[in-house]
């Protein structure tokens, strides 16, 4: 097994790393709890969003991109809450604070724009798949795919050495990262990015998918959730929206497709829908940031 530069590389140890160095703004605890109160007002809830100028702008861009789709432009942050709704912007307001906090990582070890394309591409279309299912609040499943890699990242900062040797062999096995990750460490990033969202708070309904994503079926409280993000995830690595040129589509869970009930034709209009808006949502989230 790799170890780190003091003692054996953990997930507990990656969890306490991050959460130490890297913590959300403080605007988010203020929202969360005024979301949360009865007595909170939509332009009281706008006004804690709003002081954050490019998370503003940012949220402004990606309400009025085709990827939701309203035909009158939302042109304030009281507008988008009460069409799109409180948690799911809050939960919109926390994937894109997620994104800024982690710059600065060597591009040699992550590229950032890729990582951010593929999960972004992930969240677009698990949000479809779920809007084909009318899943309620289909918002978190944007979120849920946007945040579904995290915890690559939260390995590549406690840990570079170890991950640059584990990107080194998988690329030398051309084998599947997770699998690697496993049998180099015994957990892979999925369960550091589901166990870092539950200590960020988290809803339980995105942090517990993102464990699961590579293995739907052994989540226990949302597997239809996991499951969505499970076939956008191999959707999205089969377009070849992903890390690297040489990335291996991993297979698809044939419980998870059952569960989701999902035709062929189906399947291929829910690609094309998505490719349709990952241009322009990359344009706001990734090329504009």
């Amino acid at each position: 097994m790799i170890v780190s530069s003091n003692n054996r590389c953990t997930l507990e140890g990656i969890l306490r790393k991050t959460t130490t160095v890297y913590s959300l703004p403080l605007f988010y605890e203020r929202l969360n709890d005024a979301i949360n109160d009865p007595r909170s007002s939509l332009p009281g809830i706008g006004k804690i969003i709003s002081e954050d100028q490019g998370l503003t702008a940012r949220l402004l861009k990606l309400a009025n991109s085709p990827l939701f789709g309203y035909h009158s432009k939302i042109d304030s942050i009281s507008r988008a809450l009460a069409l799109i709704g409180t948690q799911q912007v809050r939960d919109l307001a926390l994937a894109l604070s997620v994104m800024e906090l982690f710059r600065g990582i060597p591009e040699d070890l992550i590229d950032l724009k890729s990582f951010w394309k593929h999960n972004i591409s992930c969240g677009i279309v698990a949000r479809n798949i779920a809007k084909l299912r009318r899943e309620t609040n289909q918002e978190r499943f944007f979120v849920t795919g946007m945040m579904h890699d995290i915890g690559i990242l939260l390995m590549a900062v406690a840990e570079p050495r170890v991950v640059t040797d584990i990107l080194r062999r998988r690329r030398r096995e051309e084998g599947l990262l997770f699998q690697v990750e496993k049998d180099v460490l015994d957990f892979d990033h999925a369960a550091v990015g589901g166990g870092l969202l539950r200590k960020w708070g988290f809803p339980e309904s995105i942090a517990e998918p993102v464990k699961w994503h590579h293995k739907p079926r052994a989540s226990a409280r949302y597997p239809l959730e996991a499951a969505v993000v499970h076939l956008a995830d191999v959707i999205c690595n089969g377009l070849e929206v992903n890390l690297a040129s040489n990335w291996q589509v991993s297979p698809l869970d044939p419980v998870s497709w059952e569960r989701l009930d999902i035709s062929i034709s189906q399947l291929e209009n829910i690609v094309q829908q998505s490719e349709l808006q990952m241009e322009s949502t990359f344009a706001v989230l990734v090329e504009g940031s």
